[in-house]
């Protein structure tokens, strides 16, 4: 009877040991859609609110321009628009002449010609043999040199943000050896509702409250499974408020046949029609009212922006509030807009880290959100990407010591 239970013991020995291995934190980075980065101050985020008093948090600068593509796409690279190639929502490039990129245009937005620019951290884990899983995130539904995450998700804005949750929690349920090590989950709601009905109203705080529920019974669920978070919580850019009287129209500039609005708003892309150059230099490179306009080799180089062959030639940006227009507006001019220039307050954007990997009560000062990708990488282990635009000094503070 003694030998057996021996011999039990022993087989069960090693079923034990592994039950008491730990389990791996799984970096999960949250993006939520124009949260700008004082509306964690309304006291109606409670679950946010506790993540960044119990973690890292810090109001984070965009990229110009303050756009979703050109944001989402730097902060998972480490690169600004400039050389991510993300240079803006709409695009153009001279190697692809009558060729518009649009965040709206999915044929031209799920082109791998486009993402090529500069790798994403969920590669970067991919290639080190870390499994990744993206439910929903700008970029992560086109291959980067053939390769995609494990696990991805076509973007469909359909998918309710608890569904959204609910499938992060089912790669969490898997077994560790097809468990994602990183994961991305975007939520959209805030920036929707906020452009349609502004920054400051009641529409806004009820999405922010919907958002904060969402990712409350993320970390709950992930609790329940046993499965620790490093939680990387952040935005692409803030929002403004803006309306149809404080508007800037082109066509009383210049004639519509002279150029070509690649994108228009807080910000405006311009390209002359071939031909035209002199005319609508002379037009738009000279003072205006509410918005001022530079060739694109002459922005401020604390924009970091204008070497990429796909920014258009003059960009004009708006005084704060103002939208710049070509033509009838596609939509409505009222509620909110984001695309300023990235030194308004209203454009920063919020930043949260909570988890083991974590500083704890560490309250950052403002840094550019291309830092978010060297982050990333030491939460997963990887090396700092040494070509990136953010370094991992800009965010130290934010990592346990």
């Amino acid at each position: 009877m003694r030998l057996i239970l021996l011999l039990a013991a022993l087989i069960l020995a090693p079923a034990a040991l592994a039950a008491k291995e730990p389990v791996r934190p799984v970096t999960v980075l949250v993006g939520i859609d124009g949260f700008r980065a004082d509306y964690l101050e309304r006291g109606i985020t409670p679950r946010l609110a506790a993540l960044a008093k119990s973690g890292a948090n810090a109001a984070m600068r965009p990229s110009f321009p303050t756009k979703t593509f050109p944001n989402h796409f730097a902060l998972v690279t480490g690169k600004r628009p400039d050389r991510n190639g993300i240079v803006g929502n709409s695009m153009i490039d001279p190697r692809r002449p009558g060729v518009m990129f649009s965040l709206g245009n999915s044929q031209q937005a799920l082109d791998p010609f486009w993402w090529s620019e500069a790798e994403p951290v969920w590669i970067a884990a991919e290639r080190a043999g870390l499994r990744t899983a993206t439910m929903f995130w700008p970029g992560s539904e086109v291959p980067f040199d053939g390769q995609r995450p494990a696990d991805w998700m076509r973007y469909d804005q359909n998918i309710t943000n608890v569904q959204r949750v609910n499938t992060l929690l089912d790669w969490l349920r898997r077994p560790a050896t097809i468990r994602p090590a990183f994961a991305t989950i975007y939520f959209d709601t805030v920036d929707t509702i906020g452009h349609r009905f502004g920054p400051d109203s009641a529409e806004v705080n009820a999405a922010l409250a919907e958002v904060d529920t969402r990712i409350g019974e993320l970390v709950d669920g992930a609790a329940k499974l046993g499965v620790p978070l490093n939680l990387v919580i952040v935005a692409d850019h803030g929002m403004r408020a803006t309306d149809e009287a404080r508007v800037i129209q082109l066509d009383d500039i210049i004639d519509r046949a002279s150029y070509i609005a690649v994108e228009t708003g807080p910000y405006a892309a311009i390209e002359p029609v071939a031909g035209t150059d002199s005319r609508v230099y002379d037009a738009l490179l000279v003072p205006h009212e509410h918005m001022t306009c530079t060739r694109k080799e002459d922005l401020p180089g604390r924009l970091h922006y204008g070497s990429n062959p796909r920014v258009a030639a003059i960009i004009c940006i708006a005084e704060n509030g103002w939208t710049i227009l070509a033509g009838p507006p596609a939509y409505p001019v009222k509620g909110g807009a984001h695309g300023f220039d990235n030194a308004d307050p209203d454009m920063l954007a919020v930043f949260i880290a909570n988890g083991p990997a974590f500083a704890k009560g560490a309250k950052l000062s403002t840094f550019d959100n291309v830092a978010v990708a060297a982050l990333l990488r030491a939460a997963l282990g990887l090396p700092e990407d040494a070509d990136a635009d953010g370094k991992l000094a800009d965010v130290k503070a934010a990592l346990r010591r």
